[in-house]
Order: C-alpha cells, then sequence, then structure tokens
C-alpha cells in the first residue's frame, strides 16, 4: 500500500496532466511534446518532481496515441519513482479522474499534487509550499495577487461589474489534495454528469470543502498560446555576476552557523543576527547582482527585529527579488576561510541548505573551504569570512 513512508510521513504523489492538445500552442505536436530550450515541455515539468525528496511517486496522464511522445519525452529522465502512464480522456477533468483512479489502483491513499504539464517551470520550493499548506487541510491551492482591474461583463458586452482587486488572485498549479477526498469529488461530479469545473479546487469547492490558498510563484507560467513559447525561449535576459563578502569575530558560544547549517564549535561569533557569514555574503552578491544596495539597506543591525535572526531569511528575501523582476538565479559560488570549524563534514548540508533558501536546484550551487595558512585574523583563529559570486539573469529595463 503506498499510504505511508518509512519515517510515518504521508507518501506524497504527483499527477501530472498530460492528455491534452494544446491547440492554442500552434505547432505540430501538442505543447507538452513540444521543445522549449532544446528539451520537451513535459520532460522539464516532471524534472522537478523526480528529483525532489518531498515526492514519492510520480503519475502522469497521456492523452490516447502518445504513447511514443511519452516514451521520448522521458527517455533521459530518472524513472524511480515514475509509475507507468495512464491513459486520459477527452476533457482535462476527466484526464485527472482516470489518473487518480489509476493511481487508487497501486494501493494509494497519501497526497497528491495535481500539476498541469504545460508549466515546466515548477520548482521545488512550490511543490513543498503545497504540501506544507495541507497541514490540517484538505485542499491547498497556489495563488497570486491579481495586478489588474478585472471586470465582469454582462450579456450584453458591458462592464456589469469591477469587482475590488483585492479580494481576487490568480491560481496555478501544483494544486494539493487529500487523495481520497478528491477521488470521491472527481466521481460524484461525474456520477452527477458535471464536466465544466476548469481545475480541481473549483471540484472540491462545489464538492463543499473548504480550499486553502498559498503563495504561488509568478515565474510558473502556463504555456498557452505561441507567443508564450516565443517568449520563454527568447526573451532578453542579460547575465549579471557581483560578489559579496562578510566577516564575523569569534566571541563566546559553543557554535557558529554557516550556509544555514549549525555546526558545533568551541566558539560562537559576535553578531547582530545568527553570524552566518556565507549567507551574508551571499544575500550581498545577489544583492549586487540587482544593484539593490547590501544586507544591511534591507536588514539593517541597528533594527531589533534582526536580533538573532536566522540568515536564510535574508538569502531567501535576496532570491526572491530576482525572481519578482522576471529574473533567475543561474549559479551560487561559495568559498569559506576559517583555521576552524571544519567545513569539508558539512559541506552538502550547506549545498542543500542554500539551494532550498534560494529555491534553486543543489548542482547550482558550489562551497569550496579554504584557510590562510595561518596568516592574518582568520589565521590566527580571531574569526572567519567567506567570499561569494552570484550569477544570475534579468530583463533589460525598457
Amino acid at each position: 500500500m503506498l499510504t505511508e513512508t518509512n519515517s510515518r510521513r504521508a507518501v506524497v504523489a504527483a499527477l501530472i496532466v498530460a492528455a491534452g492538445r494544446g491547440l492554442r500552442a500552434g505547432g505540430d505536436l501538442p505543447k507538452q511534446y513540444r521543445a522549449l530550450a532544446g528539451r520537451p515541455v513535459l520532460a522539464q515539468a516532471l524534472t522537478p518532481f523526480l528529483a525532489d525528496a518531498a515526492i514519492d511517486h510520480v503519475m502522469v496522464v497521456i492523452g490516447p496515441g502518445d504513447e511514443a511522445r511519452y516514451a521520448h519525452a522521458v527517455a533521459d529522465l530518472p524513472t524511480g519513482k515514475l509509475l507507468p502512464p495512464a491513459q486520459g480522456g477527452a476533457t482535462r477533468q476527466d484526464s485527472v479522474r482516470l489518473g487518480l483512479q489509476a493511481l487508487a489502483a497501486t494501493g494509494f491513499g497519501g497526497i497528491v499534487l495535481v500539476h498541469d504539464a504545460a508549466r515546466p517551470f515548477v520548482t521545488a520550493a512550490l511543490m513543498r509550499r503545497a504540501v506544507d499548506a495541507l497541514q490540517g487541510e484538505i485542499a491547498a491551492i497556489p495563488a497570486l495577487p491579481v495586478t489588474d482591474t478585472i471586470k465582469r461583463l454582462g450579456s450584453d458586452g458591458r462592464v456589469a461589474e469591477t469587482p475590488p482587486r483585492d479580494t481576487l488572485v490568480s491560481v496555478q498549479t501544483p494544486q494539493g489534495f487529500h487523495f481520497q477526498a478528491l477521488l470521491a469529488a472527481h466521481e460524484a461530479a461525474a456520477t452527477a454528469g458535471l464536466s465544466g469545473f476548469t481545475d480541481d479546487a473549483a471540484l472540491m469547492e462545489w464538492a463543499g470543502h473548504p480550499v486553502k490558498t498559498f503563495p504561488g510563484d509568478p515565474a510558473n507560467v502556463k504555456l498557452t498560446h505561441p507567443q508564450d513559447f516565443d517568449r520563454s525561449q527568447g526573451a532578453p535576459l542579460h547575465v549579471r555576476v557581483a560578489t559579496g563578502y562578510d566577516v564575523h569575530a569569534f566571541g563566546d558560544g559553543d557554535h557558529v552557523w554557516l550556509g544555514g547549517v549549525r555546526i558545533a564549535h568551541d566558539r560562537g561569533v559576535l553578531a547582530h543576527s545568527d553570524g552566518d557569514v556565507a549567507l551574508h555574503a551571499l544575500t550581498d552578491a545577489l544583492l549586487g547582482a540587482l544593484a539593490e544596495g547590501d544586507i544591511g539597506t534591507h536588514f539593517p543591525p541597528s533594527d531589533p527585529q534582526w536580533r538573532g535572526a536566522a540568515s536564510t531569511q535574508f538569502l531567501a528575501f535576496a532570491a526572491g527579488r530576482v525572481r519578482q523582476r522576471g529574473g533567475r538565479i543561474d549559479f551560487l559560488d561559495l568559498t569559506i576561510v576559517c583555521e576552524a570549524p571544519k567545513v569539508g563534514p558539512h559541506r552538502e548540508a550547506i549545498r542543500a541548505a542554500i539551494a532550498a533558501a534560494a529555491e534553486i536546484r543543489i548542482d547550482q550551487v558550489a562551497i569550496k573551504a579554504t584557510t590562510s595558512e595561518r596568516m592574518g585574523f582568520t589565521g590566527r583563529g580571531e574569526g572567519l569570512a567567506a567570499l561569494a559570486t552570484a550569477t544570475i539573469r534579468l530583463p533589460e529595463p525598457e
């Protein structure tokens, strides 16, 4: 039974809906099988789910006759989590129901994330937000605030109403649900002959279940029209590179924070926050690439709210600013300089913590450590330092 892991957490399955024809996107292939930056859209949508430890199983719902296209799309992907594909139906709603029934046939009974294959820019952070949002909830969906004014039209084509913008959101996938509740709602709707639901949250609302929202990701766009492919492949993103540097003196204590990891040591550091030189240097490197000041600009040490603060939130803020400006982080490189503690035993944990805070893959993070050969303040064991380089891409302002 696929219901529970060895750690007794609920098993999480991702159901990727890839049965549509995608006619509005143009081209000779359904959009989920078209190439984007040299790889099928479906392969790009699947990669984060297959790579993330929070996802236990992945099933794709494909259209009739798409078996060869599907096999080509997944040929280079790791298949350990990938269940055999399910056959979809005439509508998205039919396809999700058939996929859920195929999952049920495996004995699955945990949490399911339903995601559209036409959203290839999904991140591990968004997936984990979906899972976390289900604590104490039966359904949770990613939502973004609406920035345009929305009008509701009457039957005559004239404006009938302008709803308050602060009450509106646009929603994305992956949408998270308790599996049995979603399956029951889909089967009840099918029995009732109802087929007009545009997403699974609407179906759950119809079934009487409350639906929670959590922050979506502006970069998690859906490929719908031909120009969406043009923008995604040809958007003029320009490379920016910047560096960051931080240093802290040792003081009394029994640990230091490095790259979001607590490391036992016979000294602590003198700092206003948690004194994580690695994350401070990386934060400054990202803010430098954005030309948005430095860490002290946004988190001044004179402000008592940052006393003892976890520096992961500083890095998350800077990484979020990159995404808010329509950019992406290509690579973070970090060098830690100290005689002690030894960084090597903690290298992979630090890489993972940085990747999680910045919402990037772990292979986009490099960690190096060195001493200063007993020279200078680090050589004398008076403190430690970090140097960072951030490589990002941003659209040029018009």
